[in-house]
């Protein structure tokens, strides 16, 4: 069905790995296309409670194709932007957390599909010292800006000084320095990532879905809005949990002292 990913589900876990190592993953018009309709297909389904992205080999994503960018003018440049932005905005929309366990090179378009997600776990160097996730925005030294929302993103994540300090310089960081700046919420040895990426995940699907929805929507709409704006929009997403099976589910679990809960996601 793809060509340039990996799409798998574990129970409600979704999975999507870029596969395309024979060029460090970087993002072409086939992997964007693919990652559409990956999305497409994550939209649509109900069942799921979390989405973990990440890439193949030693690289997350290696930034976007810089072969099939070269010849491109300002049209071209115009649409190509537009679109992995659409992209980028659509995975940020999710209504389900996301995660991106970035195994390796997240640099350009792959520093900026990780910023689309919720969470970024890094992975660590190796045992002996190599390897490991790395960031960067390295456009400028293209010829080019940031391209899929990294000049917003970034700064929402590290702040504007930051931020300036990086795209400005084009420069690499390595795993520690992402979580030390706050891009990465964690690092861990490569070989722990993907596992505790699906540890982090489940401790997101084991409580009611519905309000871990609700949680997320708070989150992202409430700070493009004043704080009042936000408090009001909690108050009604918080009151709209109460008309959840979930909700009775959950509450009635604490008063009968058991564990066992059985949220329906509805």
């Amino acid at each position: 069905m793809y060509n340039t990913i990996r799409y798998e589900k574990q129970d409600n876990i979704a999975i999507l790995t870029i596969a395309r190592p024979e060029a460090l993953n970087a993002l072409n018009s086939t992997v964007i296309a693919e990652l559409e309709q990956a999305v497409g297909e994550i939209e649509a389904d109900k069942t799921l409670g979390a989405l973990i992205i990440t890439g193949e080999g030693r690289s997350f994503v290696a930034g976007a194709d810089i072969g099939e960018q070269y010849p491109m003018d300002v049209a071209a440049g115009r649409a190509w932007g537009r679109r992995g932005s659409a992209l980028m905005r659509r995975i940020e929309k999710l209504e389900i957390p996301t995660i991106a366990a970035v195994n390796g090179f997240a640099l350009g378009g792959g520093c900026e599909l990780a910023m689309s997600c919720d969470i970024i776990l890094a992975a660590g160097p190796n045992a002996e010292g190599k390897g490991g996730a790395k960031f960067g925005q390295p456009e400028v030294g293209l010829g080019i800006t940031p391209g899929f929302s990294g000049t917003q993103r970034l700064p929402r994540r590290v702040g504007v000084a930051k931020a300036k300090e990086l795209i400005f310089s084009g420069r690499q960081i390595n795993a520690a320095e992402a979580e030390r700046i706050g891009l990465a919420n964690a690092v861990y040895p490569p070989e722990e990532l993907l596992p505790k990426a699906i540890e982090m995940a489940k401790s997101f699907t084991a409580n009611a879905p519905i309000a871990v929805k609700y949680a997320k929507a708070c989150i992202d709409r409430g700070m493009q809005m004043d704080i009042d704006d936000g408090i009001a929009l909690e108050n009604e997403l918080f009151a709209m949990c109460y008309a959840t099976a979930d909700q009775k589910e959950g509450m009635g679990a604490f008063l009968e002292k058991r564990k066992e809960k059985h949220f329906q996601n509805k």
